[in-house]
């Protein structure tokens, strides 16, 4: 890089680096801006040349001629659910590795909010935006079909007008409930519900537990289900006491989030009931805090990070044109894993084997 006589570094421009590769500066752009019409002997020429000089383009003079703003925007419904704290954390790690920016929306959850989102004046800030609704449901399926790429996240939508990237939650929610099966634990409770959802994370968690006792052969109980419209800590802590107050006996929790189940362990502990011994617990969403409880939470992991990148992949490619303009709306199916702590006993039959064994 140039310096003058002064020790100060000069800033190279589009025409110096033309006139050392000794190119026009139409080139020099041409090359800058990927156009496929140049000699590969004079891109690398002119390629050389940026290095020597150390050249950075003006993005977002590029950005300007292209119709761009480099911003992409994140709308979820509350950045104090540790989830959406760690999702959108993990959306600016994917976006910065493809030079944008993300402005983030949090829209309470709540539908015209939504809504009125998808069609307000901030939208011209943003090349397109990434969305996770939860006020908004099938019906509102033509809301989405906006003038600007748009990509769904969450599962309040299924075959709506945009990509669409969802987690496995009917499936991981039946992997933690047999894994508190494998245990030998059969009644477990749930903690989290929302009466009447028929679309939605925990309509889709329901599920998956209820498959997972029918697998087992084991009568769905609505005793064992505690309803509950909010999922922070303090309805999980409320949802237990709950369940105690009814008196039915339990063995093991599947908590719907992460919060919730935390919650429910402060409740537990109160109550000097020991956990995994007399009652195991298992969450979803493996947020950060779910690794420093007291003992530590077996959880769901949706796999924020690998939902992060492909979304915000999917989202770059829309706006740069290279997905046919013609192709219908893809879906991106990120799978889940358990992850185990200790807030659930050795199953059963590893605990048979460790005994064998002796």
């Amino acid at each position: 890089m140039a310096r003058d006589r002064n020790g100060v570094t000069l800033v190279a421009t589009l025409r110096d680096v033309a006139a050392l590769a000794g190119v026009s500066v139409k080139t020099v752009s041409n090359v800058v801006n990927d156009f496929e019409f140049v000699r590969p002997s004079t891109r690398e020429k002119v390629r050389e040349a940026i290095a020597e000089l150390g050249y950075q383009p003006n993005l977002a003079a590029r950005q300007l001629r292209a119709g761009r703003t480099g911003v992409i925007g994140l709308a979820v419904p509350e950045l104090k659910f540790s989830y959406f704290a760690e999702l959108a954390d993990a959306v600016l790690e994917a976006a910065r590795a493809r030079d944008y920016v993300v402005l983030i929306e949090q829209t309470g959850g709540d539908r015209d909010a939504e809504a009125a989102l998808l069609t307000g004046s901030r939208t011209a800030m943003m090349d397109g935006l990434l969305f996770s609704p939860l006020g908004l449901s099938y019906e509102d399926a033509g809301i989405l079909d906006v003038g600007y790429p748009l990509v769904l996240l969450g599962e309040r939508i299924f075959d709506g007008p945009t990509d669409h990237v969802v987690i496995q939650n009917v499936e991981g929610a039946a992997m933690a409930t047999r894994r508190l099966l494998s245990a030998g634990r059969s009644r477990i409770a749930v903690l989290g519900a929302h009466e009447g959802e028929r679309v939605g994370s925990a309509a889709l968690r329901l599920r998956g537990y209820e498959e997972a006792l029918l697998e087992a052969g084991i009568a769905f109980d609505p005793a064992l289900v505690v309803a509950r419209e909010g999922w922070h800590r303090r309805d999980g802590a409320e949802a237990m006491q709950e369940l105690l107050d009814r008196g039915v006996g339990f063995d093991a929790v599947l908590a719907l989030n992460d919060e919730l189940a935390l919650g429910s362990l402060r409740t537990l502990a109160q109550h000097r009931i020991a956990v995994p011994e007399d009652v195991a617990v298992i969450g979803y969403d493996n947020v950060t805090e779910s690794q420093f409880a007291m003992p530590s939470l077996t959880t769901v992991d949706p796999n924020r990070a690998r939902v992060a990148e492909i979304a915000v992949e999917a989202l770059v490619e829309r706006i740069a044109g290279r997905v046919p303009a013609d192709a219908g709306p893809r879906l991106f199916d990120v799978p889940a894993r358990l992850v185990e702590r200790e807030s659930t006993p050795v199953p059963v039959a590893a605990r048979a084997s460790s005994v064998t064994a002796v």
